[in-house]
């Protein structure tokens, strides 16, 4: 009886490390959006930039290229943060699918003004944001 409960227990105890290992592997992807969506409200944009692969390609949707690095991502993004102090961007809701997030967002650029309607699609390799494609409301 001893052997069989330890034997229950050891199955319950594998199967509990099984499912907390397939949600942090699965959470990492959620991790790197949620990580450069906190320091784009904060303007911080070295901790913006961090989570993004050096080779990051951004497109509008569906593969319209906007521009490619991160250099030239922090050149767009420096100079809105600068000069866009009510930025602020409401996460609305969000899906992670392996190793894709789908971000829907309500931005705000200046207050008093109603917010952008936004999609931004990441693509993570690795440990890194590797793509983004938006689809942004007219």
């Amino acid at each position: 009886m001893k052997s069989r409960t330890f034997l229950l227990l050891s199955i319950c105890l594998l199967g509990m490390a099984v499912s907390a290992l397939a949600q942090t592997a699965q959470s990492l992807p959620a991790q790197l959006a949620q990580q450069q969506l906190d320091a784009y409200n904060k303007r911080d944009i070295n901790a913006f930039l961090e989570p993004y692969a050096d080779t990051v390609v951004v497109y509008m949707f569906p593969h319209k290229l906007q521009y490619k690095g991160k250099e030239t991502m922090r050149n767009q993004y420096a100079g809105m943060f600068a000069q866009t102090p009510d930025l602020y961007c409401t996460l609305v809701n969000r899906i992670v699918q392996g190793n894709t997030v789908i971000d829907q967002e309500s931005v705000v650029f200046k207050k008093g003004v109603p917010p952008m309607s936004a999609i931004a699609i990441y693509t993570i390799r690795g440990d890194k944001i590797v793509a983004v494609h938006f689809i942004a409301a007219n």
